[in-house]
């Protein structure tokens, strides 16, 4: 995942940090793995100490709970008592305690937004946060004050960034086709900044401009065909989705309004999207890794931005697991293999299997046929940054390298100012090394690289 960290992630002094040279994980405790605390929450045991009862918790309730044996935390309205999920949590006990006692939504969405917290703490839910009453006329907030200068949060910023012009959307159709037109008041959209899905007659169309997401989500008049077309006018900034219509009818309307039609807001304050993909192929890179292919469904338009990534989704044991992935190509550089699929309906992963884990196990035991469900694309990475580039430096570890087959294939072929590219690509052991035969040919072949 090609996410710059925050520098206050992890903590200065977290386990993280001292224990684990940077790495995101601690060493867990035997019998702590994310497999035994799912089977702690359905061994029955209460786990909130409340027997059962949900709660209203105002924020001075909320206060007094702040130590490790007795840590209730606010995530978007809702309270957990975590203090039993302490010894299982990846990030080290210090993290939680980071949110103990407050609202933890901020901090929760900066590190790991991902995770599905109401599957995994369902049996630690407390209750909701109480309604806050009207702030008295004569109640003044304590605001500290730095050096004669409010802290930024509190500050208008003069040199923040304008959000982009809301986009717009209208619809147009014939006897058979139906297009639905959005004007994104943008030059440089590409066809990856679109995502589109229809499924049991809703149809979603997003739209990311800048770190902006446009939504039109339309439960449709009529039915339409499954396989559908998406096309850029770049110079205009114009989108077209052209549907075709079951019935050669005219349809007086497009649909009525689902959840959040026509919101133009942060990406970062959207939920992710998921939808169901089957399973085409895996086969053997490594010993321990595997290239899956996954096929969208005919009904969807997706591509994931390069240096970007997705979370795949399984339920097990009842409870929904996710993990982040970074998709690749079929192969490091397509003249290596003729593409045996059309490439913007299929999504490759590499993936390592770890025999002792919870996640991939899983996922490797699917058969040719079975179903992951995958998210839209997340990330803040921007290829435009290379446009300039001379030189490229890749650092890779293990299945680390997976962000990196699609930027080097990427600079090789677009980037004419480029001189170099180095890879440094680390490994346990030579067996380790993935597409090495691949990554020797392409050395041979191209004198930069």
């Amino acid at each position: 995942m090609l996410n710059v960290p925050s520098q206050s992630f992890p903590a200065p002094r977290s386990q993280q940090r001292v224990a684990s040279g940077g790495r995101s994980k601690v060493p867990l405790k035997q019998g702590r793995s994310l497999m035994d605390w799912i089977r702690l929450t359905k061994s029955g045991k209460d786990l909130t100490g409340l027997k059962g009862r949900l709660i209203e918790v105002t924020e001075e309730e909320l206060k007094k709970h702040n130590k490790k044996d007795d840590c209730w935390i606010c995530i978007r309205g809702f309270v957990y008592n975590v203090s039993p999920y302490m010894e299982y949590h990846p990030g080290g006990e210090d993290e939680l305690m980071r949110a103990a006692g407050s609202d933890g939504t901020d901090l929760f969405d900066q590190v790991h937004r991902w995770v599905n917290y109401e599957s995994m703490l369902k049996e630690c839910l407390v209750g909701r946060m109480a309604v806050k009453s009207a702030v008295p006329k004569d109640y003044h907030e304590e605001k500290k004050v730095l050096n004669g200068m409010l802290p930024k949060s509190q500050a208008a910023d003069p040199l923040a960034k304008e959000s982009p012009v809301s986009p717009s959307y209208d619809w147009f159709q014939t006897d058979s086709l139906v297009t639905i037109v959005i004007y994104t008041k943008q030059k440089d959209i590409n066809l990856d900044a679109v995502i589109v899905d229809y499924q049991n007659d809703s149809f979603r169309a997003e739209t990311i401009i800048k770190d902006y997401s446009y939504l039109i989500h339309i439960g449709l008049s009529h039915e339409i065909q499954e396989e559908f077309s998406v096309r850029i006018v770049e110079n205009v900034g114009k989108i077209e989705i052209v549907l075709k219509k079951t019935e050669n009818t005219s349809w007086t309307c497009l649909g009525h309004p689902l959840e959040n039609h026509n919101l133009f807001i942060p990406k970062k304050d959207t939920g992710l999207y998921y939808r169901k993909c089957q399973l085409i192929s895996k086969e053997d890179v490594t010993h321990d890794t595997k290239l899956f292919c996954l096929m969208l469904p005919p009904s969807t338009h997706l591509q994931v931005p390069i240096g970007q990534h997705v979370y795949l989704k399984l339920t097990i044991t009842g409870t929904e697991i996710v993990k982040p992935y970074t998709p690749v190509s079929d192969s490091l550089l397509s003249e290596f293999k003729e593409p045996v699929l059309p490439n913007n309906k299929y999504i490759y992963f590499l993936i390592k299997i770890y025999p002792a884990g919870l996640f991939t196990p899983e996922l490797d035991h699917l058969q040719i046929g079975d179903f992951v469900s995958i998210s839209s694309p997340e990330g803040n990475f921007k290829i435009s940054q290379f446009q300039e580039l001379e030189d490229l430096f890749l650092l890779a570890a293990g299945t680390g390298f997976t962000p990196m087959i699609k930027i080097l294939n990427y600079a090789l072929t677009n980037i004419p100012t480029l001189r170099k590219v180095k890879l440094m690509f680390f490994n346990k052991t030579e067996d380790d090394i993935i597409w090495r035969s691949q990554l020797e040919k392409l050395a041979f072949k191209d004198k930069r690289y």
